[in-house]
């Protein structure tokens, strides 16, 4: 069996993004990773105590597991849709393609 030069590239890309996430989580003992939102709001206050939101939460999940939980379907759900749109879109591409490289 012989392993191509692109499933190497593929392999250590992958290897790659996941030594990018992983390394802050060791690095950085005890560190908070808080969201923006938090971020954000503190800002907001800090500025102007008196400021009152004009949107509320149509839902609030019961916890921040949940919360998360959520989040990360919906970027699943997201990058799902734009890799199949992706692909989609490649097939065509090439079926539109004269095909030039086939054997007659």
């Amino acid at each position: 069996m012989q392993v191509s030069r692109k499933s190497w590239n593929n392999g250590l890309l992958v290897l790659g993004v996941m030594a990018l996430a992983i390394a802050p989580l060791i690095l950085v003992r005890g560190a908070e990773f808080g969201g923006a939102d938090g971020v954000a709001e503190a800002a907001i206050q800090e500025v102007n105590p008196n400021y009152k939101p004009w949107a509320t939460p149509i839902f609030e999940p019961a916890s921040g597991e949940i919360e998360s939980l959520l989040f990360a379907l919906q970027a699943g759900l997201g990058a799902g849709v734009i890799g199949y749109a992706i692909g989609l879109y490649r097939g065509r591409q090439e079926q539109q393609e004269p095909k030039e490289n086939q054997p007659k």
